[in-house]
């Protein structure tokens, strides 16, 4: 299992930092969109399966050291995040808090 940051390829906003395990990687080059390992349910987890909210897969680069990837995505909607801003909609990087003095 491998740290997995996802980036829309187009503003290359960073939208989640996940992972991935060798399945995932492969699903998620066969299918297009992006597929991830899910550390807390232990299984595969397919982005946008449950919100609608998929992202399709556009490159795979991985890093100096081979030990993490960079999954250069598409959005289809607006949302990537899993969780909701004030209005009900998916926020669209789950990187939408600063830390305090920031």
């Amino acid at each position: 299992v491998v740290p997995v940051a996802v980036q829309d390829v187009d503003t290359r906003e960073v939208l989640i930092l996940a992972y991935a395990n060798e399945f995932a990687l492969a699903e998620a080059r066969r299918r297009g969109v992006c597929v991830l390992w899910s550390t807390s349910r232990r299984k595969l987890w397919v982005k946008g399966e449950t919100s609608g909210d998929y992202l399709d897969l556009k490159e795979v680069r991985v890093n100096c050291e081979q030990n993490s990837l960079l999954y250069l995505v598409k959005p289809r909607r607006a949302g990537a995040c899993h969780t909701k801003d004030e209005k009900g909609r998916s926020r669209a990087s789950c990187y939408y808090r600063a830390l305090d003095g920031d």
